[in-house]
């Protein structure tokens, strides 16, 4: 009687026939798992001594130079009269290949994986052992200038795709011990390498503990970014506001772990996450930190007043005009009503056209080459704004109001952050045209109820100010100096610890000599 095996299970015996000292078999039981993969080449070769070897590798990921005159070179120079054990053990224990980076493995299912991550595998007939080597060399763009996060006194320095090079741009930055780098594999299928970049002492240990609580629990086929991941860690999926950050500054990442953050590094993108965040560091910019204190100041004031004028300004239009005339100067109300006289929509159907025909201009500019881009933008903008006022479609005041809302998004610094503001706008049209400006407070009432409850692992998104810290609030709607800010974030597992020396010790010194 013929038993008949499950398939995992014969998956298993043949994975330990494979395990075998023989090339042959386990060059066979690779060439199965590899059946339909033209791109991997099975090096078989003979030393001096006559001893079979075999290097398999991916062609295309790995140091094909470094190959041939570190490993093949080496082992064709090697005494005639070696024999099989004196090469294992010249290999194996001693690792005299010139190769800085070796991993030893016994087990068939590492070496696929190790294959496919750009690591050649060396085997020796009669030794069960396989010699890994780091020789992966894929093709990676060089380090350029941030193309969304650009600064004026800043350095120009951002991430690129490859992880060991943006751990380098972040360690060239903290020459520190307490630098600490956890790496993990996420992805039934891509297997993609993650890195919780953090300093040890200054994240607080529950919150790292939290991470890697959420970052273990992740099941999935494949991580091809930063983003697949930021869906699974933040605390509310149903809210629009982002509950991480996101950056390609390696200045901006290093700065979060002396706060005390953390960062997660994802191989195969230049979009880091950083976490926590609260709206206050969402609406901060890393120009912020290279302008004189003073003029870093209006800019955050002019940046918060910009992001009142995005939520509300074309409600106020709607609620004004429609239920509430009453309060613009006769002057003005007369002039508006001219310009309105026209139009055929009500003031919310108005203003939902001009703002959804905007939106799809943004998106259009975005998406279309770069070149035209710009100039498509702009041009119909005000060709349409322009033809539409003419047939009396909207009102000029309309365009107006639309154009400086516009405007006032694009001054949010988080890219996100902006679209969850341009998505809430319109919930609060509706309010504004249904109940004037009753409708507007208690939209904006309920924006701050949720802005209370939201969390981001943990941290309550509106701290300092809701619950308010006053320690934390010398950088939230100004930026006090440098020299002013003495101490870590509450939030910071070295909090109360002195963060700067009093820098300008010396104007006091100086005073009290003269």
């Amino acid at each position: 009687m013929k038993i008949k095996i499950p398939k995992t299970l014969r998956d298993s015996v043949e994975e330990l026939n494979a395990a075998s000292a023989k090339i042959a078999s386990r060059i066979a039981y690779l060439r199965r798992r590899f059946s339909d993969s033209s791109d991997i080449v099975y090096h078989t070769f003979t030393t001096p001594s006559g001893l079979a070897c075999a290097m398999i590798y991916i062609q295309g990921i790995i140091d094909l130079t470094m190959a041939e005159e570190l490993v093949l070179r080496s082992l064709a120079e090697i005494d005639p009269g070696m024999t099989n054990d004196d090469l294992c053990e010249m290999l194996f224990d001693r690792k005299e290949l010139p190769i800085a980076m070796q991993m030893i493995s016994s087990s068939l299912t590492d070496v696929e994986r190790g294959i496919l991550e750009g690591k050649p595998a060396l085997m020796v007939e009669g030794e069960r052992r396989v010699l890994m080597l780091s020789l992966y060399d894929a093709k990676q763009r060089a380090i350029s200038e941030p193309p969304n996060e650009s600064v004026i006194r800043g350095p120009r320095e951002a991430f690129i795709e490859g992880m060991e090079t943006n751990l380098t741009l972040m360690r060239k930055r903290l020459k520190t011990h307490r630098f600490t780098v956890e790496s993990m594999h996420m992805g039934r299928e891509t297997h993609t390498a993650v890195s919780l970049v953090y300093l040890t002492g200054v994240c607080k240990p529950e919150l790292l503990a939290e991470a890697r609580r959420r970052l273990s629990s992740i099941d999935i086929d494949g991580v091809l970014g930063s983003s697949y991941i930021e869906e699974f860690i933040e605390d509310d999926p149903y809210s629009p506001f982002p509950q991480v950050q996101y950056t390609e500054r390696p200045d901006v990442a290093c700065a979060a772990m002396l706060e005390g953050r953390f960062v997660l590094v994802v191989d195969g993108t230049p979009i880091v996450i950083l976490a926590p965040v609260t709206l206050f560091m969402l609406m901060q910019s890393a120009e912020d930190y290279y302008q004189r204190y003073m003029a870093a100041t209006w800019i955050r004031i002019i940046r918060y007043a910009f992001l009142l004028i995005s939520i509300l300004l074309p409600s106020f239009y709607i609620a004004i005009t429609t239920f509430h005339p009453d309060i613009i100067p006769e002057r003005l109300l007369v002039t508006v009503s001219a310009a309105r006289e026209n139009v055929p929509f009500p003031a919310l159907l108005e203003a939902f056209i001009m703002e959804l025909s905007f939106e799809a201009l943004r998106e259009a500019s975005l998406r279309i080459p770069k070149v035209i881009g710009q100039a498509v933008s702009i041009i119909g903008a005000l060709i349409i704004g322009t033809a539409a006022v003419q047939a009396g479609i909207v009102s000029a005041s309309m365009v107006i109001i639309v154009s400086m809302t516009g405007i006032a998004s694009f001054i949010i610094p988080h890219y996100d952050l902006g679209l969850a503001f341009r998505l809430i706008r319109f919930p609060i049209m509706i309010l504004a045209g249904m109940f004037g400006l009753f409708g507007i407070a208690c939209g904006m009432i309920l924006l701050y109820f949720h802005l209370i409850e939201l969390r981001s692992f943990g941290l309550p998104y509106l701290e300092p100010l809701t619950p308010r810290n006053k320690k934390d609030l010398k950088d939230v709607f100004v930026r006090t100096p440098w020299w002013a800010m003495k101490t870590n974030p509450s939030f910071s597992g070295a909090f109360g610890e002195r963060r700067r020396s009093n820098g300008r010790k010396w104007a006091s010194n100086q005073e009290e000599e003269e």
